[in-house]
């Protein structure tokens, strides 16, 4: 059971604002009080929240009985207070409109038993002057309701209690962020990034993310951000933070991309990268970072196991997927055989501080700014130290976005230059590590894009995978991998598939 004490129109309103930061398809609010307890109040703040349309037109479906609204989510409003028996939510298209969004349903007691188990109850009632709002419930959706509930508290504890929320961007991880605005302040950013939940044991006794190294806590991202920060590099500034709870309060860098209008790649973008790229490579990065509040953040290695965990998830997700069953223990010994032999041929390569996911969406940029302060960095915090090239091979074959092969060389380009004109580089041990690295991070993508369908239920990865098949045959050309692309090529890795 949660409570809220709502002292006026506008606590309610932001109620609903943070019912619809937690609301997903599948969702059910019953919405329970008398009249005039504010349960029209309530739904009409988290519909106009979910459409971020502050003037959104909101009637109470006393005599529709439903309204539908296409929002971020797709929401139905019932109002049950007219039916006669609860089967008539049958001809209401109740399942429909479930099976479509979420459902906010006024006097549920009228619907019996019909509503799903996992509906979440607010009870209205008047106290005093306000409102006193009780939730109840239980699973996922009553977990995220009361972390939304949680991140309130939290802008409370900032300063920013009555700042506006908004959906802003999620990923492939369990990460959300929000735009959060207050009065004449810039906009900020909420992150919430809850403690990272270790699957099963896959190898060695061990998690998957404990192998590969996946951060498991915000306080990563703290430590990482003060770094980069300290040297050089234009990333969040932090306001505010509670690293138990996962929540930091940040600058919002800005919104535009690497992008042109019509969604190609702008290649001076990606050149101004690299060469951000290049001026971080040049420098000597701590592995114990400071995390605040006398702890540390210890930078983890991208060592064999790490390589090789995320390299296997092409034969653990990506093979059975193309062939209909899983990979045998012959291709996925020869598939590690192959493997440690050209990782064998990183010894000696340049190792730093490596971001991991050195791509588009996690790089804004700020045309108005000069230098490297275009570029506003973020999503860092599963940085480890490895190869230099990793970061190059994940800006110059975006995954997000196809980038040819000139613009792909032009961006190699920008970054091998600014490296020579800083000093001593190693040009051709450079080139061959970037190929590895870039054979290396698409075979894990290809899996990952699958398993991100299979298990997840997140099919828009596929559109992907052409892309990414492109950019594995471009890597496996260096003549350093030639065994390992005629692995692939004997296997059919390299193929186009329709999934």
């Amino acid at each position: 059971m949660l409570e809220r004490l709502l002292a006026d129109e506008s606590e309610t309103a932001r109620l609903g604002e943070d019912l619809a930061i937690a609301l997903r398809p599948g969702d059910v609010l019953a919405l329970k009080g008398d009249l005039g307890a504010g349960k029209s109040t309530l739904a009409r703040a988290l519909i106009r929240a979910l459409a971020d349309d502050a003037g959104l037109d909101v009637p109470s479906p006393t005599f529709t009985l439903v309204q539908g609204y296409d929002t971020r989510i797709p929401v139905h409003h019932f109002d049950l207070y007219r039916l006669s028996s609860a089967a008539e939510l049958d001809e209401l298209g109740f399942d429909d409109a479930l099976s479509q969004g979420a459902v906010l349903v006024e006097w549920p007691e009228r619907a019996e038993a019909y509503l799903p188990g996992t509906t979440i109850l607010i009870e209205l009632d008047h106290d005093g002057a306000g409102r006193l709002a009780r939730l109840s419930g239980s699973g996922p959706a009553f977990e995220r309701i009361a972390r939304s509930l949680a991140m309130r508290d939290f802008l409370v504890r900032a300063g920013w209690g009555g700042a506006q929320r908004r959906h802003f961007v999620g990923d492939a991880s369990a990460r959300s962020y929000e735009v959060v605005s207050l009065g004449d302040f810039a906009p900020r950013v909420l992150m919430n990034s809850p403690r990272l939940v270790l699957g099963p044991p896959v190898r060695d006794g061990k998690p998957y993310a404990e192998i590969a190294h996946t951060a498991q806590s915000v306080s990563a991202f703290v430590a990482i951000d003060r770094a980069l920060e300290a040297g050089g590099v234009s990333v969040p500034r932090i306001y505010a933070e509670d690293q138990d709870q996962g929540f930091l309060l940040l600058d919002h860098l800005g919104s535009e991309g690497f992008l042109g209008e019509q969604g190609q790649p702008v290649a001076e973008r990606y050149a101004a990268a690299a060469e951000l790229l290049a001026m971080m490579h040049g420098k000597q990065w701590p592995e114990r970072m400071t995390a605040g509040q006398g702890t540390f953040h210890y930078v983890p290695p991208f060592d064999r196991a790490a390589m090789m965990i995320e390299a296997d998830l092409l034969v653990d997700w990506y093979v059975p997927a193309i062939s209909g069953s899983p990979a045998g223990d012959a291709l996925r010994a020869g598939y590690q055989r192959e493997w440690n032999i050209v990782l064998d041929r990183l010894t000696g390569s340049e190792y730093t501080l490596m971001l991991r996911d050195f791509h588009s969406p996690n790089i804004i940029w700020r045309g108005d700014r000069c230098g490297h302060d275009r570029l506003g960095i973020v999503d860092f915090q599963d940085a480890l130290i490895g190869p230099s090239a990793y970061d190059l091979a994940s800006l110059a074959m975006d995954a997000r976005v196809t980038i040819s092969a000139d613009i792909e060389k032009g961006t190699v380009d920008a970054y091998v230059a600014a490296r020579h004109a800083a000093g001593a580089f190693e040009e051709a041990g450079f080139l061959e590590a970037y190929a590895i690295m870039a054979a290396q991070r698409n075979s894990k993508i290809l899996g990952i894009f699958v398993r991100l369908e299979k298990r997840d239920g997140k099919p828009y990865y596929l559109k992907h995978l052409p892309r990414i098949r492109d950019y594995l045959r471009r890597a496996l050309a260096h003549p350093a991998l030639a065994g390992l692309r005629d692995f692939y090529s004997e296997h059919g890795l390299l193929e186009e598939r329709a999934l």
